[in-house]
């Protein structure tokens, strides 16, 4: 069969054409519309937040809720009892009188032997109880070396430059003040500040407290 070259050369084309055509970098989806589904599962209720009353509309009519309400009278903190002031001429708030004077205050009182080698101490002394003008002389080894002295609420004294040996201090009652008997709190401190020996005497007028202090 005799092809001629002209229907060879549109053959050809058609089939180049149509091979281009079919070979696009072209691609197509299909698109497809799901519709999304409800929300599903357990749904927490809502937190309430707290509270420390109780609404109005639940509560007991009998019950009397008073909290949240302001107290009328603020706490001072500057405010004290009276037990620790320790003023001279002023009794504590818990004494208002001294102990009822019995016999057995009648008579003198020996308040103990303290052994030291200290070269002095401090005596001290105050009215341990109701401050009503108790007035005391103080001797050492018999001589007075103080002749008149108030007990006030405060502590007061002397230091006491020690002998070898033996020191006799006495106190004397020279009055019993406006109640009770004649009371006193005794401290005698060493030379380093330390106490070593704290005593009370309750004396009728014209009675003694004694203490001895010897030195090593």
């Amino acid at each position: 069969m005799k092809i001629y070259p002209a229907l060879l050369f549109l053959a050809v084309s058609c089939a180049a054409t149509a091979q281009i055509e079919s070979n696009s970098n072209t691609v197509k989806f299909d698109v497809q519309d799901f519709d999304t589904p409800e929300e599903t599962g357990f749904e927490l209720p809502a937190m309430k937040k707290p509270s420390l009353s109780i609404p109005v509309e639940e509560r007991d009519p009998n019950t009397n809720m008073t909290l949240g309400v302001d107290e009328n009278e603020k706490l001072d903190m500057t405010k004290t009892d009276g037990l620790m002031e320790n003023i001279s001429n002023k009794a504590p708030k818990a004494f208002t009188k001294d102990k009822e004077p019995s016999p057995e205050y009648g008579k003198d009182q020996f308040l103990g032997d303290v052994k030291t080698s200290a070269n002095f101490v401090n005596v001290k002394y105050r009215d341990h109880e109701y401050v009503d003008g108790d007035m005391i002389r103080v001797y050492v080894n018999g001589d007075i070396v103080q002749s008149s002295v108030y007990l006030g609420g405060s502590f007061g004294g002397f230091t006491l430059r020690l002998d070898e040996g033996v020191n006799k201090i006495e106190f004397e009652a020279l009055n019993q003040g406006s109640s009770g008997p004649n009371t006193a709190e005794l401290h005698v401190y060493d030379e380093n500040g330390f106490i070593i020996s704290a005593k009370e005497w309750n004396l009728l007028t014209g009675r003694r407290a004694t203490i001895m202090v010897t030195k090593e």
